[in-house]
């Protein structure tokens, strides 16, 4: 069996933690033995708060220097004893970014192939909420929220300063984080599971996403479409049942829209969880109906009833004036769904408490609807769906969480 070193690179907060998870569960499901060595967890264990503040990564600051590259080195060590032993494949997780670091990776690292994975990731506003996420680790429990972000800032500002683009290392591999696509690599030597490591790369991973939709609300009961509505009482009592119902489940991520339908759905589910973090992504908000808001369907057939008509030959690709269409809202909701696979970390399970023409957008990105189809996808408010996506394992299933079928008096479309 051939023996591997996988070096991640990039910058703080691009992702090289979740992919090094990834990279060690495909991996592991080839019979490999695989382990990650990450320099941050190291540095936390020995050091502490002490290396919480941003000028222990001032390139100036000799004794962090030092610190850093002891702990780099005592890695490394750890990695080549674990390939020595019974180890397949070692995934060294570290920024790297720098090219004399990466020369001391390559210079110590000589008695198995070494292949360098960057990850990147241009969403700024991702790469904000990555970082307050970060900044909730023990090591800055010493600091305010906006002092333990703007030392993070500072932190990665030093390593931006001296970060250098890949040149001399033969093998390596450059992924978009975000969007799981390979940008560019170069590939120089044989490199054991090569072709099993790209598949890895570029596959969703997606251990357990659970797809609710809010509860029944005012509008649902009056046929209005749009708006902020809020729950009806038995939209509470649904959404008291999914609390219940995933009581003895773990969720660590929960993602609702702005609206409050979605806030109050998700409140019973989260209050039964110990652990839990919850965050509104307007990514996740309903369709806009534009001039259509607020109205009934029957409204909108007598006032546009030309409207109307177009709505009704071609949903799909209908624009409701001065609003969105299925069509228009697409990016917004991938992206959105790619907010939230990033955020969560590759965590064990996460939830989504969307809205109907939401969950379709979503459920057809996993169910390959043709796009015609997709506003015809049936999403009920007293079932969700629960969905696995890995390189090796598909999972779709809808469960009722509820005993008996509610009459949600939810509009057809």
């Amino acid at each position: 069996m051939r023996k591997l070193y996988i070096a991640m690179m990039g910058l703080p907060a691009r992702g090289k933690t979740t992919v090094s998870s990834k990279l060690k569960e495909g991996l592991e499901q080839e019979d490999l033995n695989v382990r990650i060595f990450n320099n941050g967890a190291l540095r936390r264990q020995i050091l502490g708060e002490a290396s919480s503040r941003a000028e222990f990564y001032n390139p100036e600051n000799r004794d962090g220097l030092e610190a850093r590259e002891e702990l780099a080195r005592l890695n490394m060590e750890r990695a080549q004893q674990f390939l020595a032993e019974d180890g397949d494949v070692a995934i060294l997780d570290a920024t790297n970014v720098s090219a004399l670091r990466r020369e001391v990776v390559q210079k110590t690292l000589t008695d198995h192939p070494l292949l360098w994975v960057e990850c990147t990731n241009d969403d700024q506003d991702l790469v904000e909420a990555s970082i307050l996420r970060k900044t909730r680790l023990p090591e800055f429990a010493s600091l305010s929220e906006s002092e333990a972000v703007a030392s993070f800032k500072r932190r990665i500002a030093y390593y931006e300063h001296i970060y250098t683009p890949f040149s001399q290392e033969p093998c390596w591999i450059r992924v978009d984080s975000l969007r799981n696509r390979i940008i560019d690599e170069q590939i120089s030597h044989n490199i054991p599971y090569y072709v099993n490591i790209r598949d890895i790369l570029v596959s969703d991973w997606i251990r357990n996403l659970y797809l609710v939709r809010h509860g029944q609300t005012l509008y649902n009961m009056e046929g209005r479409i749009g708006g902020d509505s809020e729950l009806t009482q038995q939209g509470l009592e649904q959404a008291e049942a999914l609390g219940r119902h995933f009581r003895g489940f773990s969720i660590p991520y929960i993602f609702t829209s702005t609206r409050r339908r979605s806030h109050q759905t998700a409140t019973p589910i989260y209050q039964g969880q110990d652990h839990c973090t919850v965050k509104a992504l307007s990514e996740f908000d309903e369709i806009n109906a534009g001039i259509c808001e607020h109205m009934r369907y029957e409204e909108i057939k007598h006032k546009w009833p030309n409207e109307y008509r177009r709505r009704q030959k071609d949903k799909y690709h209908y624009i409701y004036p001065e609003g969105e269409g299925y069509i228009t809202m697409k990016e917004r909701v991938d992206k959105g769904l790619r907010k939230a696979l990033y955020l969560s970390g590759n965590a064990e399970a996460l939830m989504i408490v969307g809205h109907q023409a939401i969950n379709r957008m979503i459920l057809s990105y996993f169910l390959f609807r043709r796009t015609e189809d997709v506003p015809f996808i049936y999403i009920p408010q007293d079932q969700y769906f629960h969905i696995v996506s890995t390189q090796k394992k598909k999972l779709f299933e809808q469960v009722r969480f509820t005993g008996r079928r509610e009459r949600t008096g939810t509009k057809p479309d």
